[in-house]
This record gives C-alpha cells, sequence and structure tokens, in this order.
C-alpha cells in the first residue's frame, strides 16, 4: 500500500505488505483460538508461518471473519497427506515478483510476496527437533511389547511438516 500522498512529493514511498500482515494476523487467531501451543515456541511460530502462507497463496484474504467456505477450503488445503510443499512452491513461482507503481514508473519489488517467500524460506531450511510420528507404533509384522516403547523416537523435521498439521488442527478447532 502506498502512502496517501498523491501529489509527487513521496518519492516513491514505501510499500507496506499488508496482505502479507493481515494473513499473518488472520493465522495468529485461528491458532491462539485453538489454544493448542505456547506463542513463545517455534512450534507455534511454524503453524503460523504456515497458516499465513497458506491464507496469502489462496488468493488472498477475505476481511471480517472467515466464511465457512473459507475455512473448508483452508482445511483442505493444509490436510496430512496433501501437496501443501509443492502447492506453496507452485504458487511462489507463478506470482509476479513486482508490482507496477501507480504513478507509471518502473515496477518495484511486491514487499507481500517478499515476506511469503521469506516465510517459505525459513519454514523449509529450518529443522525443528520433533517426535517421529511414523516410529511411533510398531510395525504390523512386529510383535507388541518389544524393548523401548516407552521412549519417543526424536528426528530432525522441516518446520513446514509440524506447523502444517499444527494448522490444520487450529482450523479444525476454529
Amino acid at each position: 500500500m502506498r502512502p496517501e500522498r498523491t501529489d509527487g512529493t513521496s518519492g516513491g514511498g514505501l510499500l507496506v505488505p499488508m496482505a502479507w500482515m493481515y494473513a499473518e494476523y488472520i493465522a495468529d487467531e485461528l491458532l491462539r483460538t485453538g489454544d493448542l501451543m505456547e506463542p513463545s515456541t517455534l512450534e507455534y511460530r511454524a503453524g503460523r508461518e504456515a497458516l499465513a502462507l497458506t491464507i496469502f497463496l489462496s488468493d488472498g484474504v477475505v476481511a471480517d471473519a472467515l466464511p465457512a467456505t473459507r475455512m473448508d477450503e483452508l482445511r483442505l488445503l493444509t490436510a496430512y497427506g496433501s501437496t501443501w510443499r509443492r502447492w506453496v512452491c507452485e504458487r511462489l513461482d507463478a506470482a509476479p515478483s513486482a508490482v507496477p507503481p501507480p504513478d507509471g514508473g518502473r515496477d518495484v519489488p511486491d514487499p507481500d510476496l517478499a515476506l511469503a517467500r521469506r516465510a517459505w524460506r525459513w519454514l523449509d531450511e529450518t529443522e525443528l527437533l520433533a517426535t517421529d510420528l511414523d516410529a511411533i507404533g510398531p510395525p504390523p509384522w512386529e510383535p507388541l511389547g518389544t524393548e523401548g516403547d516407552e521412549e519417543s523416537v526424536q528426528v530432525w523435521t522441516p518446520a513446514w511438516q509440524l506447523g502444517l498439521p499444527l494448522g490444520h488442527l487450529a482450523i479444525h478447532l476454529y
């Protein structure tokens, strides 16, 4: 969003990433309402970034409360086993990286998209130590009661793989 002055004295002005900030706000509200995790944790941040990215890339945000159809769309996009990672990469690659200024000058970088790309880099490149969900139960061919059942196996997991299910659960609880 450009400064309100249009008399040419703003010098191009600073673009404010309102769409991204609103998507982050909605994601934060969804997670806080669900009360699933302390807001100071990295897991919470992963959930907020994954939800904000989903909201931002799913054709923008809707003013006021999220309608039921929009919640259903977000629920489907964040479902476990979905193609969310590929969907995010495709949307980010297809998005124009610059926006034309209203004064007809040179295109300027889109600040919303820059923040969305930064969030994706953090989600994709940051690994968090988490319980290995694939190792929770013994394989069906092994007998129950084997050694080490009490201990949870932990693995380094990309942040988006923790944030996405957290966001999905928050949507269900909203």
